[in-house]
């Protein structure tokens, strides 16, 4: 079958709960804020006066030389002395509740599904693994969408090869995709039971 956009109603019919007014979007903004935070290495590192590897003579005799008086040649004033309050180590990463990941998820899908950008397809039959096939299939579903999700509950490994040159598609299942996925391409294509999956993922 070609691609049917799945309605409001026919979301209800799926059981999934929409959302048409404003509850939910403090949901998605503190979802979507800790899903990039976590994503941060916090690898950052400089080194202090007491870590930088100098002489700690002192570079001239305190008094008679004309010149500030300098008592180690570490000083952050100077070059390659140390670094003040610079990064350091840490981690970013936040935690949320799942009933909040819950909602922000089900606000999203909402918001996807009202403005009609949420496709139901076929999945993708690719058994050669051949890439141009994949992309007629995208392109004949999604049409010119800049960047398409592409959402089943398993993909054969034939798809993913014929997909993983494409970067303005994502492969990803129904258990694992979440609201930064859903608001971040133009199209979304369910395929399968991916419908019944987001629903019992949403579901109040």
């Amino acid at each position: 079958m070609s691609a049917k956009i799945l309605t409001a109603d026919d979301a209800k019919k799926a059981n999934i709960v929409i959302i048409e007014n404003g509850k939910g979007t403090q949901a998605v903004h503190d979802v979507v804020t800790a899903l990039r935070a976590n994503r941060r290495t916090g690898s950052a590192n400089t080194k202090t006066k007491a870590e930088v590897n100098l002489s700690g003579a002192k570079p001239w005799r305190q008094k008679g030389t004309g010149r500030a008086r300098a008592g180690y040649k570490s000083s952050p004033i100077w070059r390659g002395g140390g670094v003040v309050f610079g990064p350091k180590p840490r981690d970013y990463s936040k935690k949320t509740p799942k009933s909040v990941r819950k909602l922000a998820l089900r606000k999203a899908l909402s918001a996807r599904i009202l403005a009609g950008d949420v496709l139901l397809v076929d999945a993708p039959a690719i058994p050669d693994g051949k890439t141009a096939k994949f992309l007629a299939y995208v392109k004949s579903n999604a049409q010119d969408a800049r960047n398409v999700l592409l959402v089943s509950p398993a993909f054969e490994e034939t798809t993913f090869r014929a997909a993983r040159n494409v970067g303005n598609v994502l492969l990803i299942s129904a258990s694992d995709v979440n609201t930064e996925h859903l608001l971040r391409y133009d199209k979304i294509l369910l395929t399968g039971d991916a419908l019944a999956k987001i629903s019992e993922r949403t579901a109040a």
